[in-house]
């Protein structure tokens, strides 16, 4: 994450260190121990003083300052991993968290106590886990968030009240994703410069863009196809000083670079050995970029190609990404039909067990002995495969 002047940036990484480079020098100014147990996913700028780092499964927000003081404090707690924060444009001391326990916190740098309970992400009466935050540059009331289920939800902080449509403001989803059995989650979303559009990605499916000013339910504007979210929790934004582009990472390494208006590819590069591209970070200022995945560094990009891009071996990424993602929706659908499968037969045992108790005579003791023994190998075997599907 650059400040927001631009000099400097911010990466956390497995190895649970937060460093803070100076990016044009190629070297760390400022380096600590984050104090979590696992991984950080996100390490965030307010500014040139104070740092903010967010980890997953030691579930903290810490706070750092920059110069002339070396000390870590929790600033709140997800009871589960916290993904992302999402720091307010017009204020260095205000940003909202958000996590795996549904919850989004509230914190203010110069309270005595920074963080309070701000909403709890519910569908009806079901909590949903976040994994993305982002706060309308151009209405700082107002933030997006998802996770694990398909809904772009906006509240305004002004207007929260959780007895009334769970707190939400508006939400958005593609409408073939409505009702569907895909259990499709957004991993990431993002609003434009002005907060006129929401960018939001989805795990194995596409990157959809929405018109943020729509009402309740309004239909996506644009589609962004070709790359595959499907290992990680994976990134998108927008790039260029109005917009311009959308760029995502792809499990297949490449870091994929569309032109918003016509939602075609005009750039695709090789952006991790290791196979996965994360994160994106577009300079607030300049057309830099900086990118990280599975490789241990970060990488630094921008548009400095004396000829013309041609895209080659784009369209054989492009199929070889379609082709696994159908693989794995089949693989899925197929784990969904063994588990049906096995759940009828299973409701089909026990009825027959039980009318065989109200009428002892229907059947052999033999027989009843069997399926007594069935009934309860499929009793023992049952909740183990249950366990066993992805989610």
């Amino acid at each position: 994450h650059f400040n927001q002047r631009g000099t400097r940036l911010a990466s956390g990484s497995d190895d649970l260190k937060v460093l803070v480079w100076d990016w044009l020098r190629r070297r760390p100014v400022l380096q600590f121990d984050s104090g979590h147990k696992s991984n950080v996913f996100q390490v965030g700028l307010a500014s040139e003083f104070v740092g903010v780092c967010l980890g997953g499964g030691g579930k903290f927000v810490i706070l750092k300052v920059l110069f002339g003081c070396h000390s870590t404090k929790r600033m709140a707690r997800h009871k589960g991993a916290s993904h992302k924060l999402a720091l307010e444009p017009d204020s260095p001391c205000t940003f909202l968290s958000a996590g795996e326990d549904a919850v989004v916190f509230t914190i203010d740098l110069r309270q005595d106590r920074p963080a309070s309970k701000l909403v709890v992400t519910k569908e009806k009466e079901k909590k949903v886990g976040l994994y993305t935050i982002f706060v309308n540059p151009a209405n700082t009331s107002q933030f997006a968030v998802g996770g694990r289920d398909q809904f772009v939800r906006i509240y305004d902080q002004r207007k929260i009240d959780e007895n009334e449509n769970n707190g939400v403001l508006k939400k958005f989803c593609p409408p073939h994703l409505v009702n569907s059995e895909s259990k499709a989650n957004i991993t990431c979303l993002v609003y434009s410069h002005d907060g006129s559009e929401l960018l939001a990605s989805y795990n194995d499916e596409d990157i959809y863009l929405f018109d943020s000013a729509h009402s309740d339910g309004a239909q996506y504007s644009r589609r962004y196809k070709g790359h595959r979210n499907n290992a990680t929790v994976k990134g998108v934004n927008f790039y260029g000083p109005k917009s311009e582009f959308v760029v995502s990472g792809s499990d297949c390494g490449h870091i994929f670079l569309w032109e918003k208006s016509s939602c075609q590819i005009v750039q695709f590069m090789e952006g991790d050995k290791g196979g996965v591209v994360n994160c994106l970070e577009p300079h607030p200022h300049l057309p830099v970029l900086a990118t990280s995945g599975l490789d241990h560094d970060v990488k630094i990009w921008a548009p400095t190609a004396e000829a013309p891009t041609e895209l080659r071996g784009l369209k054989e990424v492009i199929k070889k990404n379609k082709v696994e993602r159908d693989e794995d929706s089949l693989h899925h659908t197929d784990m969904f039909d063994s588990h049906m499968l096995w759940f009828l037969m299973h409701h089909l045992r026990q009825r027959r067990h039980h009318r065989r108790r109200r009428d002892p005579g229907a059947d052999s003791p033999s027989e009843d002995s069997g399926s007594s023994s069935d009934t309860s190998d499929d009793e023992e075997e049952g909740p183990d495969r249950v366990q066993c599907m992805p989610s």
